[in-house]
């Protein structure tokens, strides 16, 4: 049988092995990734494992992804080092790189092909959802700080991930639980807010996760169901080729748009590539029925791009002078900022 593409949605999965739901959804043409939660670890071997059987389940490549960019988002703990968040890289830059090295080279240790990270939001002092999520309230450090952890990252072998295009940090809600609406005009936008994506996509940033927020001034859509932030904007002007990740159809923020069938239908329409759906399997069900079934081979192309590629397995990193001496550091600067 001929292998499967990676298809356009991205899945999850309830608890620390699969059911034969879980099974047939993976089996899907149209799934191409999964991501895992806290709910899904225990420690490094049970998520090595349940990750055997994720991709044992389909026949053809699946992306395994989970958001462990450190500080309060940073789904496996036990067992992997604990990372600070993002704001406090600005008191030691120089450990920026390293941690982006320890996130990744950790993850891809036990398969997983990559986190969901670095956050590239300017922080405006108004956004809890954000806050010291951002790498700094200064577009300019922030674009430096996030770069050097991305870099970090590439060294290790892994993708990344520059979310909440084009910038979460300025509005105070949270587009979990509703529709932020940020009334800022696009100059604003493009002098603070675009700064570091535009600095990383000119160093080869992967991929991209756009916000659930609405630019009214801009466009009526919030940017990940808007031609006009994606296509226009970040293919366009900014000319970012890679991977487009829809943030989470199941969040309130998306939930104006209509249905998940509607949300899943206009969020591709608009360009993105792989369209999330989590925590709500009925919602993960029927976008993997409805949504038509096809071969897109650019977008395979930049969804390959996403693979990790693991260079020590988790005795020969731990056994290594670098993942010691680094592991360490990280370590006591998490401790100092706990």
């Amino acid at each position: 049988m001929k292998p499967q593409a990676i298809g356009p949605v991205m899945i999850d999965i309830e608890a620390h092995s699969l059911s034969a739901l879980d099974k047939e959804k993976i089996a899907h043409p149209n799934t191409g990734a999964l991501i895992l939660f806290s709910r899904n670890y225990d420690n490094p071997r049970q998520v090595a494992d349940l990750i055997k059987q994720i991709r044992a389940a389909r026949n053809g490549d699946i992306l395994i992804a989970v958001d462990q960019e450190g500080g309060r988002v940073q789904r496996f703990q036990n067992g992997f080092t604990r990372l600070p968040a993002a704001a406090f890289y600005a008191e030691q830059p120089e450990l920026a790189e390293a941690a982006g090295w320890l996130m990744a080279s950790e993850l891809l240790a036990v398969d997983v092909d990559f986190s969901f990270a670095p956050v590239l939001d300017v922080d405006c002092g108004v956004s809890e959802i954000i806050g010291n999520r951002s790498f700094s309230q200064d577009a300019k450090l922030a674009a430096e700080l996030a770069g050097a952890f991305r870099q970090g990252m590439r060294s290790a072998g892994m993708a990344a991930t520059g979310k909440h295009f084009p910038g979460h940090g300025a509005v105070a809600l949270d587009s979990h639980l509703t529709l932020p609406v940020d009334e800022r005009d696009l100059e604003t936008i493009r002098q603070q807010d675009l700064l570091p994506f535009k600095q990383l996509i000119a160093q080869g940033l992967e991929a991209i996760m756009p916000a659930h927020v609405v630019y009214p001034q801009v466009d009526r859509y919030p940017a990940g169901f808007s031609s006009f932030w994606l296509q226009t904007i970040l293919r366009g002007e900014l000319g970012f080729d890679g991977a487009i990740f829809s943030d989470d159809l199941s969040m309130e923020g998306a939930a104006s748009i209509g249905d998940f069938t509607e949300r899943a239908g206009l969020a591709q329409q608009a360009g993105c590539d792989m369209l999330l759906v989590c925590n709500n399997s009925t919602a993960a069900e029927q976008v993997l029925d409805k949504l038509p079934i096809s071969q897109n081979s650019k977008r395979e192309q930049r969804l390959q791009a996403m693979r990790g590629k693991c260079q020590l397995d988790k005795d020969a990193l731990a056994k290594s002078d670098k993942w010691q001496t680094i592991s360490k550091q990280i370590k006591e600067f998490y401790e100092a900022h706990a």
